[in-house]
């Protein structure tokens, strides 16, 4: 749909191929209409139908299937209305107001042979009226002051905030991890580890390693080394 300040231009909203045109008779002002007192049978024009816009004015135009030739408009400007009724005993039969150039104007009727055509012809005018509906509420809106009140959320003056963001995290992260319920020690000055207590000798009459026989599980073998031992000492002394 075009804008204020720009041309409008004319935008296609319905294309049925095939409507069925009638004279129909002069209206009775408190009697509603009725498809039934039509010709039905015998149409007087058969033709396309075509649903254009232009703005907010909507164009109903009968046009011929081969050539295109107009054969008649309506234009509508407001939908229910004058311009386009339907009739009290069937939901496929119309009663439209066509006009010339000139601005002559005469009722005749349409009919749709599909009844989902005409269902179709009633949605296309029921949107774009809803269209302008809106538009004009837009306006309107845009055009009146806004009198609600406004939340003030800046800051008052000499007003200030403080944010602590993060030092927590930090402060856990800066605590040592322990595995267990006593830290480790540290290491010994020079970087040297303290033999283990068990190695450590006690006892100044330890074997030497290279008597092989100490080890012995033989218990026999090992008195008689302790006594030839013994002898060799004794000789030695004397």
């Amino acid at each position: 749909m075009a804008t204020e300040g720009q041309a409008e231009y004319e935008s296609v909203l319905c294309v049925k191929p095939e409507v069925c045109v009638y004279r129909i008779p002069p209206r009775a002002s408190n009697r509603a209409i009725r498809a039934a007192d039509w010709k039905l049978d015998a149409p007087d024009w058969t033709g396309r139908m075509r649903v254009t816009a232009r703005g907010k004015v909507a164009y109903v135009k009968l046009e011929d299937k081969i050539s295109g030739e107009l054969f008649a408009q309506a234009p509508v400007d407001e939908y229910p209305g004058i311009t386009v009724e339907t009739v009290s005993d069937s939901s496929r039969y119309f009663v439209l107001r066509i006009q010339d150039d000139n601005g002559r104007s005469a009722f005749i009727g349409i009919g749709f042979g599909d009844r989902g055509d005409a269902f179709d012809f009633n949605v296309a005018l029921q949107d774009h009226f809803k269209w302008v509906k809106q538009e004009d509420e837009f306006k309107k809106q845009a055009q009146e002051p806004d009198t609600t009140p406004k939340l003030d959320l800046g800051f008052k003056e000499g007003q200030t905030i403080t944010l602590n963001i993060g030092q927590s995290k930090k402060r856990d992260r800066s605590r040592p991890q322990s595995s267990g319920g006593f830290g480790l020690l540290p290491p010994p000055p020079g970087g040297k580890l303290a033999p283990p207590p068990s190695a450590r000798s006690t006892n100044h009459n330890t074997q030497p390693s290279h008597w092989p026989f100490l080890h012995s599980s033989n218990a026999t073998a090992s008195k008689a080394v302790m006594q030839t031992v013994n002898i060799s000492d004794a000789d030695g002394k004397h």
